[in-house]
This record gives C-alpha cells, sequence and structure tokens, in this order.
C-alpha cells in the first residue's frame, strides 16, 4: 500500500464507541489499523461506524474483526443470538433516522474485515495468535468456527469464567509467537501503567496489548509503526 510505504502505520486499539477519542487517533496521514471491537458500551458507536467506513472508501484504513463486531455483523444478518444491553444500544444507535443505510454498510464492512492481517514481521489480530495464521489467509468472521478464527476473536480461555462474569483467559499463545515477529492485539486488558502492555514469549517473539479501556472509562491507545 502506498500510504504505508510512505507514511506508515497508526495501530489502533478498542474503540467500543469513543467517537471523540477515534477521530483524534485518526486525524493522521497515516495508514490506520484498527485491532477491533469498535462497538459497544461507549456513547457514540454510530459515529464510530460511520468514521471507519469512511476510512475505508477513502482507503486510508482497515479494521480487523473483533468478537463485538461480529455480534453486530451477526445480529444485522437476524441470527438468533443472547443480545445484551451494549449491543441493543448499538443497535438503536445506527438505525437512527439521521443514519438512514448505515446498518447495510456496517453489515457489509464486516462481512469484509480480515480476521487478522500479516505485513513483514508484524501480525495484527484482535483476539490472541495462533500459529495457523503463519500460513493460512485470514478466515471469513461470519463464518463457521474454527480454531483459528476462535483465537482470532477471543484469545485463549481456559473454560472458567472469572469473578466479573468475562471468561478467564490464558496467554500461553506468546510463547508461539516466532522470533523477531510481532503480534497486537487488543481485547484483553492488561496494562497497569496507562499504556500499551508487552511481553516477548519464550521462542523470541513479542506480543503488545492495546486495549485500555475506551469506551468502559478507560482511554484510547494508538502506536505509530514506521516499519511493520
Amino acid at each position: 500500500m502506498t500510504r504505508i510505504r510512505e507514511h506508515g502505520i497508526r495501530v489502533v486499539g478498542d474503540v467500543h464507541g469513543d467517537f471523540n477519542a477515534f477521530r483524534h487517533a485518526t486525524a493522521t496521514d497515516r495508514f490506520i489499523i484498527q485491532l477491533g471491537d469498535l462497538v459497544d458500551h461507549g456513547p457514540d458507536s454510530a459515529g464510530v461506524m460511520e468514521l471507519m467506513l469512511e476510512l475505508l472508501e477513502q482507503q486510508r484504513g482497515l479494521f480487523i474483526l473483533g468478537n463485538h463486531d461480529r455480534k453486530l455483523g451477526r445480529a444485522l444478518e437476524g441470527r438468533r443470538l443472547r443480545r445484551d444491553p451494549p449491543l441493543e444500544e448499538t443497535l438503536r444507535q445506527i438505525s437512527l433516522p439521521e443514519y438512514e443505510g448505515l446498518p447495510e454498510r456496517i453489515y457489509g464492512a464486516i462481512d469484509q474485515a480480515p480476521t487478522w492481517l500479516r505485513i513483514g514481521r508484524s501480525l495484527f489480530v484482535h483476539g490472541g495468535f495462533h500459529t495457523a495464521m503463519l500460513s493460512l489467509p485470514p478466515m471469513p468472521g461470519l463464518g463457521e468456527m474454527s480454531a483459528p478464527l476462535s483465537r482470532a476473536l477471543f484469545g485463549e480461555t481456559t473454560g472458567r469464567m472469572q469473578p466479573d462474569g468475562y471468561p478467564e483467559r490464558r496467554l500461553t499463545w506468546i510463547n508461539r509467537i516466532p522470533e523477531g515477529m510481532t503480534v497486537y492485539v487488543g481485547h484483553d486488558r492488561r496494562s497497569t501503567d496507562g499504556r500499551p502492555w508487552r511481553r516477548t514469549g519464550r521462542l523470541g517473539g513479542t506480543a503488545v496489548f492495546t486495549d485500555l479501556g475506551a469506551g468502559k472509562g478507560g482511554h484510547l491507545a494508538w502506536i505509530d509503526l514506521n516499519e511493520p
């Protein structure tokens, strides 16, 4: 991509409806790679999606599919699924009269969004790394679930629930990242100092966690890369 060669990349973490922060993050000549979970929780998921669609149409950026984006896509398909308050609020926002045609445009973008993306020695994914991502093209996010797709969307879980009601997650996948490779993820809020959280695995590869709680009482993170 010409923009990447000329201006580099800005990696943007989970947005969750924080339109003002996303507007600031995208005010750059860099190519935007947003790591998923654009919607739900924050005040303006409709505005966030409208801005993301502009970036796509102008070929100034893309988003990696997150689990919240996938759930919205499945709801727009008419699938039967557990409807939680954040999803219901997102559906209400995008269906307001001033956003005529927006649900259809959002569905088209979700249907085409990559579930992971590799550029050079960098890999961009929402939930977590799977070794199959090194050899397979991104799988359709609204299709049947598989081990690589589950890892891409949800990370790695233990099968147990935490006291807060969310699945307990583990990070053994970091140890499978090859030396010299960096995997940029969202989804899992690990930072304790307000900055992206970095960990190096046993093989020498690195994971960078960018979810700092935007739309949920935290803030939006982004990282600028010149040579991915």
